[in-house]
């Protein structure tokens, strides 16, 4: 199936410097999200490694015999390995990690790899599902049943990282495959957009606006209009029939 994108990443109105970082294949393979923590300098080279780091481990591997989800996989080991080596060689920045979002299409099959709290959605006629699954404190709270999703979205807890990019202790990374069909949206982005807005107002951008630069400007604009506290990048792929 053919795929149109286009991505857009915005500082926000309160932020001084943008921490996220996307990574859009000119070819439509796959698509990256990450958003970066631990201080203006740690979390902005964070989020850069693991993009830089993910991109080159696909681009190097694309060919080989290895199974999408096991080359995705080793995509986010190399990253996680990249942020500890930069810690390393860089104390000030020890404290630093990422989350990540990626979505791949390779040999007829499509897959979602996540780490953090960024999010993949699809947008199928009027329903918008989250593809990917928070790796946070609050959203296993949820799963548990222990709080509502409406407490989720005011917990104080909501930005509590369960996993990221950029610790020796990483021991999920979430890889699956996703069923699309022609007429598909896909979303991908950090929490800046998901903080400020819910996803009825997501999905409405989404359906009303056919092109996609135009939604991705459109979702920033209202993230920003709403209050814009965080970093904010989205990816917007429409999946079409093939030409």
């Amino acid at each position: 199936m053919k795929r149109y994108f286009a991505g857009l990443t915005d500082t926000g109105k309160v932020r001084t410097v943008n921490q996220d970082a996307y990574y859009i294949d000119q070819e439509g393979r796959f698509f990256i999200v990450a958003d970066g923590m631990g201080g203006h300098a740690g979390g902005q080279e964070a989020s850069q490694i693991a993009t830089k780091t993910i991109t080159e481990h696909l681009n190097a591997h694309w060919d080989s015999s290895d199974p999408s989800q096991v080359l995705l996989k080793e995509a986010f080991i190399a990253a996680n390995r990249a942020i500890l080596d930069d810690q390393i060689s860089h104390p000030e920045r020890s404290d630093m990690g990422t989350t990540a979002v990626v979505a791949l299409f390779r040999d007829g099959q499509s897959w979602c790899a996540n780490v953090g709290d960024s999010r993949l959605y699809r947008l199928r006629g009027h329903t918008l599902t989250q593809i990917s699954e928070d790796q946070t404190w609050v959203a296993q709270a949820v799963k548990r049943k222990a709080i509502s999703p409406d407490e989720a979205r005011v917990h104080p807890w909501r930005h509590v990282l369960s996993q990221c990019l950029g610790r020796e202790d990483l021991s999920q990374i979430d890889i699956f495959p996703m069923e699309i069909q022609a007429g598909d949206r896909l979303l991908l982005c950090s929490d800046g957009l998901t903080e400020e807005l819910p996803d009825s107002i997501i999905a409405n951008q989404l359906k009303s606006i056919r092109a996609c630069e135009a939604a991705t400007q459109a979702l920033v604009d209202a993230a920003i209009d709403r209050e814009g506290k965080d970093n904010i990048t989205v990816i917007v792929v429409l999946i079409n029939e093939d030409d």
